[in-house]
């Protein structure tokens, strides 16, 4: 080894021992009779002294051209510091230096290689190899390998077992578009780079691993959001001769698992909510549940506080909705404005917002006084439950659509209220999802899920009277702080059940035969009752780290059109190459 110890290594106990340290030269200060120079690697800093009257000139020559990221060995004794860091572990020694070696010298890197550094994200995704010298995106990866680590603990504790999947596979219509890989060996046939594992881990099930697992890249060519990845990793597990409970309990127990290990807290119950109670009482099958503002209606299918007052916003509106603002009431009208500015965004596509003001001296105060009496909006105030200093902010519209408008200015109020801390966690189910959603522009049924996923046994019926809308799905999600972590269900198994599920999505008998026909023909051969899920592994670290964006917890992400900035990929290939592959260009 050129180096003795890490410079994040040396303590009191080390003093008088001699050392080589390696690194990369953070600083250098010439104090003009003392020289110091900061040593960096992953495990710390150690500050090197050279004291000029008594150091070698030839050392002294070589220090003189150091300057940032250059990489060098010195060698020297550990002595006490006189002037303490208690910032950083090495601080109470420093190393006097008697020699130095240049092992590369650097050019001056285009950003600041320092915790708070200079640098833009297009800077730094270009030159990431240097973004990753700095220690919040070094904590980063630490923490993403802690995860890794301790999923595959407990895992293990479990009796899964990890078995690699392919990652040259078929395309398969359903669900995001693939990446395919064009077949050299096979002119004008291509692979498909894997959404997930999905049909395979159902076979290893058939082959009777009935606990499977695998932290695994997946792929999906989406028109990307500002936080998705064309590629990410998912934990992807599998258990045979279970039903939805137990694989609830399972995964529960992963999570408090890491939450102990990862971030030393005990996250407490883990509650569960149908789909429809999370859409009717938040607006979303993912909710934030760390703060209150449930919805509640003035105008539904049960209720109707509204109508017939002359206001045609709510007289022509199926769904009048709102929320109760603890201690908002004396928000001010440019705050109300900015409000139903944010609702009123293309992203969010409101036509506006109606308030009502508890006031503190108990009056009731709206911006539709004009149709609506005193005696109207203490019947809202029951409603709401609102008391003196509250304020209620209202939205109307069709159904399901307005609901998640709501939910976007729930999230903002609880966001402005600093009601969404990302160090407080709140970790829930959603369950009984609908197993097919309505597609009108296709003018067919979807699966929500994915078409292996099986109904609840006692909505099986309503695949044979055509009753579709009505089956609930042996599927569930998990959500952390409004944020969907994972998912899965309980799959079919039968072949029967499945060519019907083919059937009601509109694929001939000759297309599923020739998409999943391998899968169908495997449950002929004794298919065990099986379910299970996959966690998204980036959106868990990003959590974890109490970060919105799972880019900084991937070593080299792509940007937010899907290009790695730093190799310059997706790139042109030589036309020997598509010929080779008997592609041609446009």
């Amino acid at each position: 080894m050129l180096r003795t110890h890490t410079n994040g290594e040396l303590r009191l106990t080390d003093i008088n021992k001699e050392v080589t340290l390696c690194g990369w030269v953070q600083v250098v200060r010439d104090k003009g009779g003392m020289i110091y120079i900061d040593l960096r690697d992953r495990y710390g800093i150690t500050q090197l002294i050279l004291e000029e009257s008594k150091t070698d000139k030839a050392v002294l020559d070589t220090v003189r051209t150091l300057s940032r990221e250059f990489v060098i060995a010195a060698t020297g004794t550990v002595i006490e510091r006189l002037a303490k860091n208690d910032k950083i572990p090495t601080g109470d020694v420093e190393l006097k230096v008697s020699n130095v070696t240049i092992l590369n010298p650097a050019k001056l890197p285009p950003f600041l290689i320092e915790d708070k550094t200079d640098g833009g994200d297009d800077i730094r995704m270009k030159y990431r190899y240097l973004d990753l010298r700095r220690n919040p995106v070094r904590a980063n990866l630490v923490l993403r390998h802690q995860v890794a680590k301790f999923t595959r603990n407990y895992l293990d504790n479990q009796d899964f077992i990890e078995v690699e999947t392919p990652v040259l596979i078929k395309s398969t219509p359903e669900g995001a578009r693939d990446f395919v890989v064009p077949s050299r060996m096979n002119p004008g046939e291509f692979y498909a780079l894997p959404q997930s594992p999905q049909t395979f881990k159902q076979l290893l099930m058939v082959s009777g691993f009935d606990r499977y697992y695998q932290i695994v890249k997946c792929f999906r060519d989406e028109d990307l959001r500002a936080d998705r990845q064309p590629e990410f990793t998912q934990i992807d597990c599998e258990m045979s001769f279970i039903e939805q409970e137990d694989i609830l309990n399972m995964f529960e127990g992963l999570i408090r698992h890491l939450f102990t290990e990862v971030k030393g807290i005990d996250i407490g119950e883990v509650s569960r909510m149908t789909y429809a109670h999370a859409m009717k009482t938040y607006g979303s099958d993912k909710p934030d549940i760390r703060f209150g503002m449930e919805f509640k209606e003035l105008k539904s299918e049960d209720i109707d506080l509204t109508s017939g007052k002359g206001f045609a916003v709510f007289d022509d509106a199926n769904t009048v909705v709102g929320i109760c603002v603890k201690g908002c009431a004396e928000y001010t009208r440019k705050q109300m404005d900015e409000l139903t500015d944010f609702v009123k965004r293309p992203q969010i596509g409101a036509k506006g917002m109606i308030y009502m003001r508890y006031n503190a001296d108990g009056t009731l105060k709206s911006s539709v006084d004009k149709f609506y009496s005193e005696e109207d909006l203490k019947q809202w105030a029951t409603t709401f439950g609102a008391e003196k200093g509250d304020l209620i902010l209202i939205l109307s519209g069709d159904g399901d659509k307005v609901r998640k408008q709501l939910n976007e200015l729930r999230l903002e109020m609880g966001n402005r209220l600093g009601l969404r801390n990302p160090n407080n966690y709140s970790v829930h189910w959603v369950v009984d999802f609908p197993l097919l959603e309505y597609g009108e522009e296709d003018d067919r049924w979807f699966a929500m899920h994915h078409p292996f996923t099986s109904p609840k046994p006692e909505d099986i019926q309503y695949l044979a009277s055509g009753e579709y809308g009505k089956i609930r799905a042996n599927a569930y999600d998990m959500v952390i702080n409004g944020v969907e972590v994972g998912g899965g269900s309980i799959r079919i198994f039968q072949k029967e059940l499945q060519a019907k599920m083919f059937e009601v999505l509109g694929f001939s008998d000759e297309e599923a035969k020739h998409q999943f026909g391998f899968l169908m023909d495997a449950f002929e051969f004794g298919a065990p009752p099986h379910g299970g899920l996959a966690f998204g592994f980036d959106r868990l670290c990003s959590l974890f780290g109490g970060s919105d964006s799972i880019r900084d917890f991937i070593a080299f992400p792509k940007n937010n059109s899907g290009r790695d900035v730093m190799i310059d990929s997706p790139s042109t290939i030589d036309q020997k190459q598509l010929n080779e592959l008997k592609i041609k260009t446009v």
